[in-house]
């Protein structure tokens, strides 16, 4: 097949929507179909549509249907999405109704979708290539935050709580992500300088990140929305340890009973949690094991055969 897939984030940035573009185009290739990755559907033909953001990409969503209207339309859900546009946004319910079939990224999804939607909703978690943890061979227990600052990140709750640590804290953060917001940049370079356990060192390279990554003893995921997560993805891939939101985006993939959540925005609960991570060696190894446990869930043969699966039956 031909395939257009259209994510609405500029290419140029290193965002999620990018990295699954680019590893979903990966999957297509290798199942034998072409693939061309664009912001906005270009009105060319081709055998099927995927659609990455179910209001965000509406205009591309619709002019698909209007030309080739028996075609494939394949609308992925992301956390703005389902956790707040296709309550209110009428341009991303008309894309629900105009898919062949939807993606959600996480089984919790469901649960924001009507009944009648079930039936041509898919489950497709992202994967990630499997890399070991690797001691970061020093004093500090290495912490990274990997995300870009804007608000539904709420991207300096880590450092915030890391003001609260009691002193013999150990506790390092590294905060990884692009400025997509100005006064958060003003923030996260203030904080840098005036808070010793905090580094905002910016946008880096993938492979970079994914290192930094593997050598953290603990990633922190502050979202307040989520479709789900290529960070959580890339850790559970690596067995690092989740600290994580409570919010159903990561609740999907972690599990309901996760004991390493705290309540969205709570500050004190998250530096309690964080205290509780390095100093409680039974509680560290509780979350390292259920990670490592969930490691299948986000196996790059898992996703190329679930993709497989649906390709195939939208070609019938």
């Amino acid at each position: 097949m031909e395939i257009q897939l259209v994510t609405p984030a500029p290419l140029r940035f290193n965002n999620g929507n990018k990295i699954t573009a680019l590893r979903w185009a990966k999957i297509f290739k290798t199942l034998g179909h072409r693939v061309k990755i664009l912001q906005n559907y270009d009105s060319k033909p081709c055998d099927a549509l995927i659609a990455l953001h179910a209001r965000r990409s509406y205009r591309s969503i619709r002019r698909f249907h209007k030309l080739y209207p028996e075609r494939p339309l394949i609308v992925v859900l992301t956390g703005t999405d389902l956790y707040r546009d296709i309550r209110s946004h009428r341009s991303a319910q008309r894309s629900l109704k105009l898919a062949t079939r939807i993606v959600a990224l996480q089984k919790m999804a469901l649960a924001e979708l009507s009944e009648s939607l079930h039936s041509k909703t898919y489950v497709i978690y992202q994967s990630a290539e499997r890399c070991l943890s690797r001691s970061n061979g020093g004093h500090a227990f290495k912490v990274s935050v990997i995300g870009h600052l804007r608000n539904e990140k709420d991207p300096l709750r880590t450092a915030l709580a890391t003001r609260l640590l009691p002193k013999q804290s150990r506790i390092e953060v590294q905060h990884i992500g692009r400025a997509l917001d100005r006064a958060l940049e003003r923030r996260a370079r203030a904080e840098t300088v005036r808070n010793p356990r905090y580094r905002w060192i910016g946008e880096l390279p993938h492979g970079k990140t994914r290192r930094i990554l593997a050598q953290s003893d603990v990633t922190v995921i502050t979202s307040r929305m989520e479709g789900s997560s290529n960070v959580l993805s890339e850790a559970l891939a690596c067995a690092v340890p989740v600290i994580a939101s409570r919010i159903p985006g990561l609740m999907g993939t972690l599990g309901t009973d996760y004991p390493g959540y705290f309540a969205a925005g709570d500050t004190v609960e998250l530096s309690e949690i964080l205290s509780r991570a390095e100093s409680d060696p039974k509680f560290y190894r509780s979350l390292k094991s259920i990670c490592k446990s969930l490691s299948p869930l986000v196996a790059p043969k898992r996703e190329v055969a679930a993709w497989k699966k649906l390709l195939h039956e939208i070609r019938r």
